[in-house]
């Protein structure tokens, strides 16, 4: 499973998760089996509770910047952190971030990740544009509330149920360079988009990436991602082509040792 995800979904602005399943000898073909779209929170925790097994890449971060969590001098343990950090009204949040980058120089104002600089992410402190922060502050407790386990931060309480930190930027780039491929402002849904959105399906359906994955769409999957000026159906096919690599890694690709209370971005 892939997730493009949203803070505040709604019929404009949905949660939308792509559905797939490897296939061949190897496991090295990835049919797509459907997507679906949620306008609400509530509408995609029932979803994510339904009783399935699955191996998700979810682009939400999962952790908080190390120097961010000690400076605010929250909990050091990842399940402590989230419990403090969910319960936090958003505006509280934004002031205390907005007071932390207030206090540091021009050029180092967000505190980062580790894997940031590998995976080109935004900084997961960021409240607006994308706003990570409240990302973070709405889907973490949905992964918890449906007993998932995320691997190297929480044993959940269904194994069954695994959630990895995707980031479909990630792939994008290696496949597009710093060609954009999609806009949410209808001006800027340009034809250099829509040509940049057929050379990546182009190439995940030739599997022409590090995945070493194909992607097997039907024609009419094919023309509707294409057609997703706004990208939302497309990344959540990037998280999931991330997620089923995952399934094939030992530890899930995951270094051998990554910050406890940060997370990693799976594949980077």
């Amino acid at each position: 499973m892939g997730v493009d995800f949203s803070s505040a979904p709604s019929q404009r602005k949905s949660i939308v998760a792509a559905l797939g399943e490897l296939q061949g000898a190897q496991g090295q073909v990835l049919r797509l089996e459907q997507i679906q779209s949620f306008a609400s929170l509530d509408e995609f925790g029932a979803f994510l509770l339904e009783p399935a097994a699955w191996i998700g890449g979810f682009d939400l971060p999962f952790g908080l910047p190390r120097e961010l969590v000690e400076h605010l001098g929250w909990p050091q343990q990842w399940a402590a952190l989230m419990q403090h950090y969910t319960q936090l009204p958003r505006e509280e949040i934004r002031r205390l971030f907005a007071a932390f980058c207030a206090g540091r120089p021009v050029g180092a104002k967000f505190a980062h990740r580790a894997c940031d600089g590998p995976a080109g992410s935004s900084p997961s402190m960021k409240w607006v544009n994308p706003p990570v922060a409240y990302m973070l502050h709405a889907g973490v407790p949905l992964l918890l509330q449906a007993g998932a386990t995320l691997p190297g931060l929480h044993q959940g309480r269904d194994p069954s149920k695994l959630a990895l930190e995707a980031y479909p930027g990630l792939l994008a780039r290696e496949i597009l360079g710093r060609r954009s491929y999609k806009s949410d402002d209808k001006a800027k849904q340009t034809p250099e988009r829509l040509i940049a959105r057929k050379d990546l399906i182009d190439a995940l359906e030739q599997g022409r990436s590090r995945l070493g994955l194909r992607l097997k769409l039907s024609h009419a999957q094919r023309e509707l991602l294409i057609d997703d000026a706004r990208g939302d159906r497309l990344d959540a096919v990037l998280c999931l082509m991330q997620a089923a690599w995952a399934s094939r890694q030992p530890n899930f690709g995951l270094p051998a040792a990554i910050d406890p209370l940060e997370g990693w971005i799976v594949s980077a």
